[in-house]
């Protein structure tokens, strides 16, 4: 059970660091995810059912999520259409797409297909109870994301990624181009959404078209609890706090599914619980940020 909810929370808390890249450091709300998540799911499962190697289901759907993140700062940019209509649009246009990468189906299994679980089971046959093995996986592949992360946003574009975010026209005056920044930004964003989600679908075993819907409310949840939880400025910080967060969102989901019958709850009101959660934490942070400030006055 422990094992399950963590492995969960760090497949999927690949997607919590996409999300947190765009409403966090460029302050751009993109509801691209919605789309790019099972998009990232689609590819790989088509790549991995075409019998190439995962590795390239992988690196695919990055690049397939990164191009759609793209998309959604292209209209942005040019059309001046506002970041979450461009969003909406790029997520509609996805669900279409997706189903044309599954041949016009809805969804497709893998359960008897090569992925990264069942290469990870013949690896550790014998050696170690499968569970442990997926989990110790996951660990090492979040934490080198996670790494890799904290390294780019010490770099000079990622520093500017995070001020442009807080103030774009010092960035404007400083004779950069925001539109480019956003399109990195969006593209590298999107781009874990779908590695994620590619991820997930040799986790559960299928991909679906439509697995991403809501995922964008439960990104946003998990950068809320993390926040919640660890307060600082350094990016260090932040990103191992939307990792735990993913983690513990995915244990209060699993005890709702598991322990919801005594107050009459079903798994149809999970939406409506991730929902309350975000308005609760949202009141908690605001009655923190009044307190602070009496506290000064």
């Amino acid at each position: 059970m422990i094992e399950g909810i963590l492995v969960e929370g760090l497949i999927y808390s690949i997607m919590v660091l996409g999300v947190f890249i765009t409403f966090r450091i460029l302050d751009f709300p993109d509801l691209t995810v919605d789309g790019s998540f099972p998009l990232g799911a689609v590819i790989g499962a088509q790549v991995i059912i075409s019998g190439m190697p995962v590795s390239l289901g992988l690196l695919a759907a990055f690049t397939g999520g990164g191009i759609a993140g793209g998309i959604t700062a292209v209209i942005h940019n040019k059309l001046k259409v506002p970041n979450l209509l461009a969003g909406i649009l790029t997520m509609t246009m996805l669900y279409s797409v997706n189903i044309r990468i599954l041949g016009n189906r809805a969804n497709v299994p893998l359960l008897h297909n090569k992925t990264v679980i069942t290469g990870i089971h013949s690896i550790s046959e014998g050696l170690m109870k499968t569970e442990y093995a997926t989990l110790i996986f996951f660990i090492i592949f979040v934490y080198i994301i996670k790494k890799l992360l904290d390294l780019f946003f010490h770099t000079d574009l990622g520093l500017t990624l995070g001020a442009m975010g807080n103030n774009e026209q010092m960035i404007i005056s400083q004779g950069v181009n925001p539109e480019i920044l956003k399109i990195i930004g969006l593209a590298l964003s999107n781009g874990l959404v779908a590695l994620s989600g590619a991820l997930a679908a040799q986790y559960l075993g299928f991909a679906d078209v439509s697995m991403g819907i809501g995922i964008i409310v439960s990104g946003l949840a998990s950068v809320m609890i993390g926040e919640f939880i660890f307060k600082s400025n350094k990016i260090a910080v932040l990103t191992l706090s939307a990792v735990i967060g993913s983690i513990i969102f995915k244990g209060i989901m699993y005890f709702a599914r598991i322990y919801g019958y005594a107050v009459r709850m079903t798994p149809n009101d999970l939406k409506l619980i991730t929902g309350l959660m975000i308005i609760v934490l949202l009141i908690l942070s605001k009655t923190k940020i009044f307190k602070r400030k009496k506290g000064l006055e």
